[in-house]
């Protein structure tokens, strides 16, 4: 299937590592042209490098308010246009409701909430019809995840936030989508599963709860993303997509 994603330029944060690269990989297989950032420059600039020509590394933090309107002029200067965002940030701190402290609070909601605010933001005010925002959130939006305290509370507000962008910016053609990833196998989530103190016994307890009875590769979420982004997507907007093997309980 033709996704119709060639040449077309898409910005992708946090895509130096983890959901965000391989939604960027997934893209410029496609034939998109990238601009990914990060925070350390030379994670970003090796992780554009092995994307290929056709993407660009730029070191920017999502907590910076000045990073939206430099990574889309970066966008602009390096590939011409901008036609999409894919708002992907690390997540916050484990933690539970009495160990998370105010500053673990302060610094996720700048990075994680009013970070991918403010760039969605600069993204509407630059898409033509045809363009997309998405968002990578995360399953918690629909059942709090135990030890996950912080992104239990900001990422259901994100996704409040994205469909009201979307019902705002849909009469101009934008597109506003949101994937929930639950157990992809990245860096992160084998992070969290060492926090049990037995990673193994940990990822087998958590696969045993999902229905196809494993963790998702990073590549099939890559390709989700890349999806949701084309114009091959084109009547989808204001949608919380889960990607998460059938863990979800509900409809």
């Amino acid at each position: 299937m033709d996704l119709g994603l060639k040449d077309r330029v898409y910005v992708v944060t946090g895509g130096s590592r983890g959901l965000g690269n391989a939604s960027a990989r997934a893209l410029v297989e496609d034939g998109a042209r990238v601009v990914i950032t990060g925070r350390d420059e030379k994670t970003v600039t090796d992780a554009a490098a092995e994307l290929g020509p056709n993407a660009v590394g730029l070191p920017a933090d999502n907590a910076d308010p000045s990073a939206p309107e430099r990574v889309l002029a970066a966008a602009r200067a390096h590939f011409g246009s901008v036609d999409g965002v894919l708002i992907s940030v690390g997540g916050p701190a484990p933690g539970f409701a009495a160990d998370n402290t105010d500053e673990q609070w302060t610094a996720a909601f700048e990075s994680v909430f009013l970070g991918a605010v403010r760039m969605a933001r600069a993204a509407a005010a630059e898409l033509g019809e045809g363009g997309v925002i998405g968002f990578v959130l995360s399953g918690s939006v629909h059942e709090p995840i135990p030890g996950l305290t912080i992104s239990n509370g900001l990422r259901p507000g994100l996704a409040g936030f994205a469909k009201s962008l979307s019902d705002e910016l849909g009469p101009r053609g934008i597109r506003v989508v949101g994937l929930l990833p639950a157990r992809i196998d990245t860096d992160r989530v084998r992070e969290l599963d060492a926090l049990s103190g037995d990673a193994e016994a940990a990822r087998t307890a958590n696969e045993s709860r999902i229905p196809l009875r494993r963790y998702g590769a990073p590549e099939e979420f890559g390709r989700t993303a890349a999806f949701l982004l084309s114009p091959a997507a084109s009547y989808l907007t204001g949608v919380m997509l889960p990607v998460d093997g059938g863990a979800r309980h509900g409809f």
